[in-house]
């Protein structure tokens, strides 16, 4: 199976300060990776390497068997669904909800002169429904709570039906209530079979929904520990890379982390 992201010894710099350090990571079609490190890591470097929106200052990403520096990264993106705080701040507030989620079509946003087919129209409509914010759909994305902004953005991000999907802190500012909600959509997509490779990027295991199969932990830029989460993601290798001693403890299927006593 041909690997939708393939980062070879990828590093960034900017002036003297090293982002990324040789990073080595390869993740399939059918797998979804939650990214977990302290702020500063370098987790969100990664995510805008892997949806094309930046370039390594050494090494090679590519991304759906494209390279970047050797693709029009224009017709990469499209393929490719984002849901990121900086991805929101570029969304009009007086957008209708159902056109923030039918411009992803073209990966553009703000609704000007593209022409949409009906099936578009439906498309968006049905995503607003898995969301269950279908009944905002003719509201103005600057009048949303918090939570349904970001359930708008989980629909925009599939509104392309895209081969990779990239969440940079989904959960970031939502209340208990809409952070549980959001999770349980994630856990419905992770599931499903047809869904595409997902990665997440979080600071908390608290907010790693069911049906993920792999992590990645970064320290300083650079991997601490990556695979299969089972595996991996331990009280020993979290503690590693959030320098500090803490436990981790499974609930039906969701972690906590606390720290050590």
């Amino acid at each position: 199976m041909a690997s939708v992201i393939e980062f070879n010894d990828v590093s960034v710099n900017r002036g003297s300060k090293q982002i990324l350090e040789r990073i080595n990571w390869s993740v399939a079609a059918d797998e979804r990776w939650v990214i977990l490190g302290r702020n500063g890591a370098g987790k969100t470097t990664l995510l805008q390497i892997a949806a094309g929106l930046m370039h390594p200052s050494s090494g090679t990403a590519t991304i759906l068997e494209q390279t970047l520096g050797r693709v029009d990264v224009f017709e990469l993106r499209p393929r490719v669904g984002l849901c990121s705080a900086a991805m929101a701040a570029r969304i009009p507030d007086f957008e209708k909800v159902r056109d923030v989620v039918v411009t992803a079509a073209y990966a553009v946003t703000g609704r000007w002169r593209e022409e949409y087919d009906d099936i578009d129209v439906e498309r968006a409509e049905d995503l607003l429904r898995l969301f269950n914010v279908f009944d905002l759909a003719d509201r103005t994305y600057g009048t949303l709570s918090e939570g349904e902004r970001k359930r708008v953005q989980l629909a925009r991000s599939l509104m392309s039906d895209p081969e990779l999907l990239l969440l940079d802190e989904p959960s970031a500012g939502l209340d208990l209530g809409a952070r549980e909600e959001l999770l349980a959509a994630l856990t419905e997509i992770a599931s499903d079979s047809l869904s595409p490779a997902t990665v997440l990027v979080t600071h908390h295991v608290e907010e790693i929904p069911a049906g993920f199969t792999h992590v990645m932990l970064l320290k300083d830029g650079q991997i601490s520990a990556a695979g299969p989460i089972e595996q991996t993601l331990t009280a020993a290798s979290l503690s590693e890379a959030f320098g500090l001693p803490l436990e981790l403890v499974s609930n039906g299927g969701r972690l906590t982390a606390y720290g050590a006593q």
